[in-house]
């Protein structure tokens, strides 16, 4: 069947078949929206997106070849109209995060129900974000109306070198023996640390990490 002007036009990127089959089953059902094809990782995905793009990417957020996360920012870069919808089955608010800053629209879980995907697909075609309501609960009150009002997560403006940096800090590590891990002077480290306290807004490093961990942004021991 061809697709009409009203159809709102889905790819989905998944490595497995029975999850990219339901969903498309699902979404076979509701004339207003329409399948355009199926990817099983991050390179044919990318290899697909040459010649087509969807208005909409279902994503899997554990892929082979190249991970959801990796994928979102690319895809972002490349296509930047392009909405995308993480589908997963991790809880961890970590994931959320990545995700979300990667430039994701919205994050579902793979266990919610047939509606709820299909009001995170209707969310994130307005122009929304979504979060599952499976998540919604586990987080702070003002960190989920930052991202359904589109506001930036303190996460989104730290440099790679500051995200460094900020999980050797939860590991503990002083600064000096970060300079020599990163291969930086321990004045160049405390700058960082000082952005950081700056950019979340901390009074010292016992809060920072207290906040990081609490909100996901870095797991211990990962």
């Amino acid at each position: 069947m061809a697709t009409t002007r009203s159809q709102y036009t889905i790819l989905l990127a998944d490595d497995h078949a029975l999850i990219r089959h339901g969903i498309r089953n699902l979404i076979s059902n509701n004339p207003a929206l329409k399948v355009i094809g199926e990817v099983s990782d991050g390179e044919e995905l990318l290899e697909f997106l040459k010649t087509t793009q969807p208005e909409l990417l279902i994503l899997d957020i554990s892929m082979p070849k190249l991970t959801g996360i990796e994928a979102v920012s690319r895809v972002k870069k490349l296509y930047p109209d392009i909405k995308i919808l993480m589908l997963t089955m991790h809880k961890n608010k970590q994931y959320f995060y990545h995700a979300m800053s990667a430039g994701a629209d919205g994050y579902l879980m793979k266990e919610d129900s047939d509606e709820e995907l299909l009001l995170a697909i209707k969310r994130v075609q307005d122009g929304k974000s979504y979060l599952s309501p499976f998540l919604s609960q586990d987080f702070a009150d003002d960190v989920i109306s930052a991202y359904r009002n589109n506001k930036s997560s303190p996460f989104e403006t730290l440099t790679s070198r500051e995200r460094e940096v900020l999980n050797l800090v939860v590991e503990g590590h002083t600064s000096k023996v970060m300079a020599t891990m990163l291969c930086l002077s321990p004045r160049t480290i405390d700058h960082h640390r000082a952005n950081l306290l700056r950019k979340f807004d901390m009074k010292n490093s016992v809060d920072l990490v207290n906040f990081a961990v609490r909100n996901g942004f870095v797991t211990p021991g990962d």
